[in-house]
């Protein structure tokens, strides 16, 4: 039996399982319908609230700029990284086995968080497939989860980064065109994320497999996204895990007629507002107003919703954030593929560096802008922040942001008048 036959048939069932609820019943309903014992975690009825752990099994040149300082201009992700040096393990080993350790769950733990969100590229899942990859992070997937069982962390298993590049974006390991959707592509990524399902499933921390981060909907055509998530769904049947999908940037509340008679899904939209210009000219009231809004929007979907991807950035100030050399909106510095931006401000000194470092408006502004977050966020299912930890954007490192009383502890702290 073919995917796409076995799903159509557990779809019947569940339609007929959907009627006993009414006719009125909305496309999606059974989305947050659970059965005792079926899943891990109790989403709907406790908040996510969790960290990525961002630049560990994935690079990006941001979060670990002194990674690429060392290596030729062109070298500007995963992919451009693995052709300048070839598939030498022991070159990553060291960056794997000291970014994240168990000392960060345990940090975790205290700090009241219940999730990690963990990027892994299908590279190093099932090789690069010709793809000049460097393999050997998926070994650190396992010692994840074991430190998640330690310290009481949920873990969501992440595809971050496809065959040709979902998106185009460095975090996906290949910077440059959205080739994902052709040749054998689409099946490269399923036999990965059945990998992941097969070697983790039965973990009792991992929680939930995210199919793939961020693909590109208007480039790939969302018809061939809905497949890919429905067919992924289907190999995810009966694990007890939620299977979790990306809004595709078709919008947080683009999916609520999809997906009827498909328990367990899990919404994860991404909202930050620094990459385009008119949101960096917002103040710091317009962006505390902005994410309140879209937390506003996240609960009028007829799925379980979180934002599994934010920051404290009211700036695109951090260095290499854009990719690497692009340069930043905010300064007009920004130059990419022709397109350039006007100044908004400066960049000096702003927002760079570390948390300790940033000055008292700066830190008021943030601190104002993470509390708004939070309480946006957790008016739907929770949220998981970009990222738990980076060399030199303090916006981004929710650790020391924590640490330096930045993110309200405990979390249910948080004013939830500030989103009125």
């Amino acid at each position: 039996m073919t995917n796409t036959q076995r799903i159509s048939t557990k779809l019947v069932a569940a339609a007929a399982l959907l009627a006993t609820f009414g006719d009125a019943a909305p496309a999606g309903m059974m989305s947050k319908i659970k059965r005792a014992g079926d899943l891990k975690f109790p989403f709907g009825d406790t908040k996510v609230r969790g960290v990525n752990l961002g630049g560990w099994l994935v690079l990006e040149p941001w979060i670990t700029p002194s990674i690429f300082e060392a290596t030729p201009g062109n070298v500007v992700d995963e992919y451009t990284y693995g052709q300048q040096y070839g598939s030498d393990t022991d070159r990553l080993r060291d960056h794997w086995n000291t970014w994240i350790t168990e000392d960060d769950f345990e940090e975790m733990a205290s700090m009241g968080l219940n999730f990690a969100r963990v990027p892994i590229g299908y590279w190093s899942i099932i090789g690069g497939q010709g793809a000049p990859y460097v393999n050997g992070a998926y070994d650190y997937v396992g010692k994840a989860a074991g430190w998640a069982k330690n310290h009481g962390i949920m873990l969501m298993l992440d595809l971050h980064g496809a065959p040709r590049s979902q998106n185009g974006f460095d975090n996906s390991g290949q910077l440059g065109g959205v080739g994902w959707g052709q040749g054998n592509s689409v099946d490269l990524t399923i036999k990965a994320l059945n990998k992941i399902r097969d070697d983790f499933a039965s973990h009792p921390n991992v929680a939930t497999i995210e199919l793939l981060n961020e693909p590109m909907g208007s480039s790939i055509g969302l018809d061939t996204v809905k497949q890919f998530y429905m067919d992924g769904w289907g190999n995810l049947e009966g694990t007890h895990l939620a299977t979790t999908f990306h809004d595709a940037f078709a919008g947080v509340n683009a999916w609520n007629d999809w997906g009827s008679g498909m328990p367990y899904l899990l919404l994860d939209t991404h909202h930050y507002e620094v990459f385009d210009s008119s949101t960096l000219e917002l103040g710091v009231q317009d962006h505390v107003g902005s994410a309140c809004g879209f937390g506003g929007q996240m609960t009028t979907n007829n799925k379980w919703t979180i934002a599994g991807e934010w920051s404290g950035a009211m700036t695109d100030c951090a260095q290499w954030l854009n990719g690497r050399g692009v340069g930043a909106r905010y300064d007009g510095t920004y130059n990419k593929n022709g397109q350039g931006s006007y100044q908004i401000g400066s960049c000096d000194g702003k927002y760079s560096g570390t948390v300790e470092g940033l000055g008292e408006a700066d830190r008021n502004n943030i601190k104002s802008f993470i509390e708004a977050q939070i309480v946006a966020y957790e008016k739907a299912d929770g949220w998981i922040f970009w990222t738990w930890k980076n060399e030199a954007a303090p916006e981004w490192h929710f650790r020391d942001l924590a640490r330096n009383g930045l993110v309200p502890q405990p979390f249910s702290s948080a004013n939830t008048g500030v989103c009125g």
